[in-house]
This record gives structure tokens, C-alpha cells and sequence, in this order.
């Protein structure tokens, strides 16, 4: 009789132990996808035409987030960009030119549960203007948009001029920016030029910089149109990066220099190529770079002669200043014609696009 008891009593603990572990409260509760809700991003891209089925080119997107559960959100646009939200409405505006197919994901939050749901939508966005000089005001350049780098020693490349922000080395005349290199004592220099740049006034992540300018001929001339990465100051060179649209030294006339540099490709480790053209001291050319988060492109006149790989990695993800000068001799602009007296570097303008 007490072996039955002792049966029959086996499934009763049994259950009240599964009792007890069910009705007990987790201290650490995991979050778990709500499957019981839905949640529909709509994604309606402004301009949308039979003509313009990718939109307007402004790339703005009106979208409207439809969930029955959630209270906030995050939002990743597929350009790098992220948003957290507690509505469901808003409106994005994609900022890189071109026809490109993004990927949208959404999460829902709802406190411990969460829904997540993706879409695809193709962008067409313009390219416009963002920032430009002209120089069609005679006189000094727009102190508005350049400042100055003054002083000697070439940053590191032994060269023998001074930069100043005397008239004499840099003025707008004419419409044209006119960088002048001379020989002349100076500051206990031989010769003087100048380096104008962007740091204080402008600068930028991504889009198309075009420079249109003629190049001097002389002999260990070394002109210039380049960008440095704006967090020089506190990473310093080469981790900040350089992007050098355009370089050329008289000794190699009318070669036309394009290279990044960045940590294990600097110097003359650089990544690059050059480029012949027959007039490029004689007339004026446009020298491009399209700059973006998959790519950076350089051309001349239009047409592309390099492609570079970029990627998260390296430090062409940041923003960057402009800057224009004209060296002379030092490691790369090599000997200076024993009779220079003078060299004039011309700048038709600087046009730069998202």
C-alpha cells in the first residue's frame, strides 16, 4: 500500500516542479523578435515621374514607417547613415550624386520585443554646386574661403621657398588666381611663393572637386592642387590622408601627377598614375577628382585615367580641405634652372559638387 502511495504521489511532484520553473521570473530576460506584429516601411522618393522614375534629383525621401507594436526605431539608410526615431514619419535626403540602390532596414522597439523589416529603393540624385571660387574680384584671394600656410622648409621636402601672403606671390587678377614663385632673398629664404588652403572655411566628406588651371614650365617648378584630411592636426601625415589632384614638376614637363597617399603609401610609395598631355604649361586644362565612399576617380579634361578602390579602412572617409601652391625644388621638384627668375602658376577656378 505504501509503494502504491508513493507511485501514484511521483507525478504529482512532478508536475508542481514544472509549475514552479514555469511560473518564475527570469532576472535577465533576453529580447525576442515579436513575431505576432507587422511593420511596412514605405519609402516614397519625391519627384517620382514616369520621366524620373528614380525621382527628382534632390534626393529627398518621405518616409512612413507602419508598425501596430512599436514605439521607436532605428533606421539605417544604406548610406552609412542611421536614425533613431519614436515616429514613424520623416523625411532623408540622400547626398550622393548619382542613381544608386540603397538598402533600408528598420527596427522596431517595443520594450524587451523588437520586429525587423528591410527595403530596396533606387535614388537619383543631381549633382550640384556646393562651393566654388570664380576669382573674378581683383586683389587679394577671398580671405571668406583661403587662408594662408606661411613660412619655410617645405613640410619636409627640402625645398628653399618662403610662403607668404604678399600680394606679390598671390592675387586674383584678370579672373584668374595668379600664384607667383620668385627668386629673391626673403626671411632668410632664396625664393618665395604661396600655399593657399581651405582649413578654416571649408571642407568635405565625399563629391567632385574640379580645378581649371595652366601650369608654369620652369625648371624645378613643382604646382599643385591637392586635399589633406582635416584631422591632420591630431593623427598628423600620412594616417590623415592626401589626395593629390593634380601635380607637376617642370623638369618633367607637361606629366601630369595624380596619387594618394595614406600609411603604407606614402612618399613616393604613393598610390597613383600619371598622365601626358602636350599642353599642360601652354593652356589651360580641368584636372578632376570624383571622391566617393567605393571609389575615387581622377581625370583630366573630362576623361578618366585612374580608378582607386577606396574602403572603410583607409582614411578617405573623412572630410577633407583644399589646397593650392607652388613649391619649387626640394625632393620632387629636383633642380632649379640656374637662371629662374620667376614662375607664375594660373587658377581659372575651383567648382566643387555633392
Amino acid at each position: 500500500m505504501e509503494i502504491f502511495k508513493k507511485i501514484m504521489a511521483l507525478p504529482m511532484l512532478l508536475f508542481l516542479a514544472l509549475l514552479s520553473c514555469s511560473s518564475g521570473e527570469s532576472k535577465d530576460e533576453p529580447i525576442v523578435e515579436n513575431t505576432e506584429s507587422k511593420l511596412v516601411i514605405n519609402a516614397e522618393v519625391v519627384g517620382t515621374t514616369s520621366q524620373l522614375p528614380n525621382g527628382d534629383g534632390s534626393g529627398v525621401v518621405n518616409f512612413k514607417i507602419n508598425s501596430n507594436s512599436g514605439t521607436s526605431y532605428k533606421v539605417i539608410f544604406g548610406d552609412g547613415q542611421t536614425l533613431e526615431t519614436t515616429t514613424g514619419v520623416f523625411t532623408y535626403t540622400y547626398t550622393s550624386s548619382g542613381t544608386k540602390t540603397f538598402d533600408i532596414n528598420v527596427t522596431a522597439f517595443n520594450g524587451l520585443k523588437y520586429l525587423n523589416s528591410t527595403k530596396s529603393i533606387v535614388v537619383f540624385v543631381a549633382s550640384k554646386q556646393i562651393w566654388a571660387d570664380e576669382f573674378d574680384v581683383d586683389g587679394a584671394p577671398n580671405s571668406e574661403k583661403w587662408s594662408y600656410d606661411l613660412g619655410a622648409g617645405g613640410w619636409g621636402n627640402n625645398e628653399p621657398q618662403y610662403y607668404t601672403k604678399r600680394l606679390e606671390n598671390s592675387v586674383v587678377k584678370d579672373g584668374v588666381l595668379k600664384i607667383h614663385t620668385i627668386k629673391e632673398n626673403y626671411l632668410g629664404s632664396t625664393y618665395t611663393s604661396a600655399r593657399l588652403q581651405t582649413s578654416e572655411n571649408f571642407s568635405l566628406k565625399y563629391g567632385k572637386v574640379v580645378f581649371r588651371a595652366k601650369l608654369p614650365a620652369q625648371a624645378g617648378t613643382w604646382p599643385a592642387l591637392w586635399m589633406l584630411g582635416s584631422n591632420i592636426s591630431t593623427v598628423g601625415w600620412p594616417a590623415c590622408g592626401e589626395i593629390d589632384v593634380m601635380e607637376h614638376v617642370g623638369n618633367q614637363l607637361n606629366k601630369i601627377f595624380s596619387t594618394l597617399h595614406h600609411p603604407g603609401h606614402s612618399g613616393g610609395n604613393g598610390d597613383g598614375l600619371t598622365k601626358m598631355i602636350s599642353t599642360a604649361t601652354s593652356e589651360f586644362h580641368t584636372y578632376t577628382v570624383d571622391w566617393r565612399a567605393e571609389t575615387i576617380k581622377f581625370y583630366i579634361d573630362d576623361t578618366l585615367f585612374y580608378t582607386f578602390t577606396n574602403n572603410a579602412s583607409l582614411p578617405f572617409n573623412q572630410n577633407f580641405f583644399l589646397i593650392i601652391n607652388c613649391a619649387i625644388g626640394g625632393d620632387f621638384g629636383g633642380a632649379i634652372d640656374p637662371n629662374f627668375t620667376s614662375s607664375t602658376f594660373e587658377i581659372d577656378y575651383v567648382r566643387v559638387y555633392n
